[in-house]
């Protein structure tokens, strides 16, 4: 065997890891238990029109330690589902 070979297995994981989509946005709810609940602004073009307009989605966050307030800016990271809405984790507090 060849000691020296690269593990396929962890070069895979850290290839699929690297796929996962980040988000930056706002804190408008924290309310539930280890749940925050995050609005992001996407400026685009409008299709027809051209016209730059705003897209408003809210996600709801798993944040374990709850230690983001509402305001906070923090980016967010998709993860495995965790409940019926939650997909996202909280990676950072950008901003308090």
């Amino acid at each position: 065997m060849n000691d020296t070979a690269p593990n396929k297995n962890s070069d895979t994981s850290c290839a699929l890891r690297g796929l996962r989509k980040t988000r930056v946005g706002e804190v408008i709810s924290n309310k539930m238990d280890k749940t925050i609940v995050v609005k992001t602004i996407t400026r685009v073009p409008h299709p027809r029109f051209g016209k730059i307009i705003k897209q408003v989605k809210k996600f709801h966050v798993h944040d374990e330690a709850n230690t983001a307030q509402v305001g906070d800016r923090v980016a967010i990271m998709e993860t495995r589902p965790m409940s019926r809405l939650k997909h996202w984790r909280l990676v950072e507090i950008i901003k308090h």
